[in-house]
């Protein structure tokens, strides 16, 4: 991914872990660990890569948004 949603969603922490600087995101609701941030993508975008696990993604279908309660993101698919 090169960009969010709502970045109000999620925070932002330096990660060492590795010996360098990572850029970690984590879910404000459950401050569960999401992936980290790249300054390595797109440079006709955001210039930003998300690599975030596909393990802490939920895929919902375009025809369950409204009833999943995603009805504003709706718009995105006109």
């Amino acid at each position: 991914f090169y960009e969010v949603l709502d970045k109000n969603s999620f925070t932002f922490n330096e990660d060492y872990k590795l010996g360098y600087m990572r850029k970690e995101i984590k879910s404000n609701k459950s401050d569960s660990h999401l992936g980290h941030v790249f300054n390595d993508g797109p440079k006709n975008k955001t210039g930003i890569r998300y690599c975030i696990n596909s393990a802490s993604l939920r895929f919902v279908s375009k025809n369950d948004l409204k009833k999943e309660g995603y009805e504003e993101y709706l718009k995105l698919f006109k």
